[in-house]
């Protein structure tokens, strides 16, 4: 079902790479690194270090590497915490990694994880092993935060570093079902929102920092780390070239969601799912609830959205400057084009026929689908 065009305010591009002007294209998903078989993947991701190695998260709690080349014949294994990773609900377990904008000389990356005794989520940063740089040292855990989460489903789990330097932090809004605990309108939570956070003076006494011009800074009953809330289970998000940032949030009953996020703003869950009332309560406020840049119907077995990334690559020309996104039910991918305030292109690419738990880039601008039990894909332009 093809959902219409909701209005925007107006973002400039900046510095992104300028966007095909005309109709969005089909594109073949294939089958990329065919000798290569992952467990329940769930990030893939490629530091600019110069190594040309990829790295993908499989969810039980193991990182694996591999060289950027279709002929890879072997995925070793990076780092292994499936001793400290709780897996026991399908969406818990190793959800997110993200390298340190200076891991080429540091070393230091980071992952995101469900843990138990208490059910929480992890935020931890490691190191490169000192005598091995293709291996982790998995006793090398600093751990940068750690959230209670009252169920075991919507962790969110998406982390990256935004262009700012500063590390962005996806946490879903605990879980159950319909909010139970109001935590995507209550800013004294961290659930139900992105964080954004400092890293860059990490210590086991200060494991974080809160960016000064974060926007809450100063109010008082208010979480400061938070960045931007109203959130049910932002399940990926990724900056683009001109630095904004998309994110994907999973619908409860009836409607799927894409948002451009900005600093501050107040996403709607539980007050709206998608553009829709879903339970209108004491402090709901239209006025002050952005509303998504798309949203799609749970309808012709579609179920969750998956987020992806703006397509930067040379391969597929006419997908440059597009957001990327699918459905991890029924594998559609579509993309979406913003023209001034509102989107001025959206179109089927792909009726895939997978499982898509992630997207993936690497530093030339390919983009890759992940499936929960097939592997890697790739986009590529239609022959």
């Amino acid at each position: 079902m093809s959902p219409a065009p909701t209005p925007y305010p107006e973002v400039t591009e900046g510095d992104a790479p300028p966007a095909s002007p005309g109709p969005l294209p089909q594109v073949d998903v294939v089958r990329a690194f065919p000798n290569l078989e992952f467990r329940r993947l769930t990030n893939l991701v490629q530091p600019d270090d110069g190594r040309g190695l990829l790295f993908v998260t499989e969810q039980a709690g193991v990182v694996r590497l591999f060289p950027n080349r279709q002929d890879a014949a072997d995925a070793g294994v990076f780092l292994d915490i499936r001793d400290r990773v709780r897996e026991v609900n399908n969406e818990e377990g190793l959800l997110g990694m993200a390298f340190d904008p200076g891991y080429a000389e540091n070393g230091l990356f980071y992952v995101y994880y469900s843990a138990g005794s208490p059910r929480r989520s992890v935020v931890s940063r490691f190191a490169v092993s000192s005598g091995d740089p293709l291996r982790a040292d998995p006793e090398s855990e600093l751990v940068v935060m750690e959230i209670p989460q009252p169920f075991g489903n919507h962790n969110g789990g998406q982390i990256a570093f935004g262009p700012d330097g500063y590390l962005y932090v996806a946490l879903g809004d605990g879980g159950s079902s319909g909010d139970p605990g109001g935590n995507g309108q209550d800013l004294e939570t961290l659930l139900g929102s992105v964080l954004r956070i400092d890293v860059s003076r990490s210590s086991p006494d200060e494991p974080y920092r809160i960016p000064h011009d974060n926007p809450f800074v100063g109010e008082p009953g208010v979480r400061w780390e938070i960045w931007a809330y109203g959130l049910r289970n932002p399940w990926r998000f990724s900056f683009d070239a001109s630095g904004r940032l998309w994110a994907a949030d999973v619908g409860q009953n009836a409607w799927e969601e894409i948002d451009v996020l900005e600093g501050g703003g107040n996403y709607g869950w539980r007050c709206m799912e998608g553009l829709h009332r879903f339970r209108w309560e004491v402090g709901c406020d239209s006025a002050v609830l952005a509303p998504p840049v798309w949203e799609y119907a749970r309808t012709g077995g579609n179920c969750s959205v998956t987020g992806g990334y703006v397509y930067r690559g040379s391969g597929i020309s006419d997908l440059a400057g597009a957001y990327v996104y699918g459905d991890f039910c029924s594998g559609r991918i579509w993309g979406l084009r913003l023209d001034g305030g509102s989107v001025g292109a959206q179109a089927l690419l792909a009726e895939s026929g997978l499982f898509i738990t992630s997207f993936g880039g690497d530093v030339d601008g390919n983009l890759y689908v992940l499936s929960r039990n097939e592997g890697i894909y790739r986009l590529t332009e239609r022959r």
